[in-house]
Formats: C-alpha cells, structure tokens, sequence
C-alpha cells in the first residue's frame, strides 16, 4: 500500500486547522487515515512554537516505511531534522508568457515610431522656424499693393 504523511483540513471557513496524518495515497484529502502524528494551525505566528507540533519518532518510523511526505510536510520534516529536504529552483517562473512577451514587443515598437514621428515633427518645426524670412518679404509688397489701390 502506497502512503502519503499529508495535511488533513480541519477547522472553520477562513479558519484553517490542519492534521499531519499518515493516509493511503488514494484516500480523499479529509476521509480515512492511518495514523495522526501532529498538527499544523498556520494561524498562529511563526516564530509560536505550538503553530506546528510533530511527532518526530513515528514521523520518522514511517519516513523509514516508506510513506511519501508532500512538500508542505517535507519542509516540516526538514525544519524538525526527520528527512533532508531537496531545495528547489525554478529559475523560468517569474518569466513572462509568449503572449506577454508579444504584447511587450508590439508596445516597445509603437513606442519607438511615436517617438520618431516626434523627431520628425521637431525637425519640421525647426526647418519653419529657420525660413519665415521668405514669407515676410513677399507679403509686404502684397500689403503696398493693396494701399496705392486704396488712394487711387
């Protein structure tokens, strides 16, 4: 028979209590166990020292059976000195998914033909501002034109 030490839940809504029980793995999460050997309230705070209690020689008796603890359980078999715990890395989980990756891309080219139509329009600008003596010389003949027809 394959086991498991798992957490049973136990407790009221929002109020979580667990039980750290020994269950055939194919048992439902809360149904039958085997054997209870502590208790977990993830209530309390962390440095309470009532927030997890193990037994630790039957934890170790059926850690040498053979029953599989679950990654909750193993860090408390870990931090209780029961079975080395193998540390975990998952270096690609805070990576962003191919369509957020797309949709970074897209915003990254918008951004960067906005600000080269923003340069554009300055060069613009600056080429008019650079050239409005023309057009003043050709406006003021227009305006003399438009008095000698007037006294005339």
């Amino acid at each position: 028979m394959a086991t498991s030490i798992r957490l049973s839940r136990g407790g009221s809504k929002k109020r979580p209590y667990y039980r750290i029980v020994v269950a055939d793995s194919r048992a439902p999460r809360d149904g039958k166990f085997i054997e209870r050997i502590g208790s977990y309230n993830p209530v309390l705070p962390k440095g309470d020292e009532k927030r997890v209690v193990l037994d630790i020689d039957r934890a170790r008796h059926w850690v040498e059976a053979g029953a599989q603890p679950t990654d909750r359980v193993a860090r408390f078999l870990d931090a209780a000195g029961v079975k080395e715990r193998k540390v975990r890395n998952n270096p690609n989980k805070a990576e962003p998914g191919q369509k957020a990756k797309d949709r970074a891309e897209d915003r990254a080219t918008k951004a960067a033909e906005a600000a080269e139509a923003a340069e554009a329009a300055k060069a613009a600008a600056a080429e008019a501002a650079a050239a409005p003596a023309p057009a003043a010389a050709e406006e003021a003949p227009a305006e003399e034109a438009a008095a000698e027809q007037a006294e005339g």
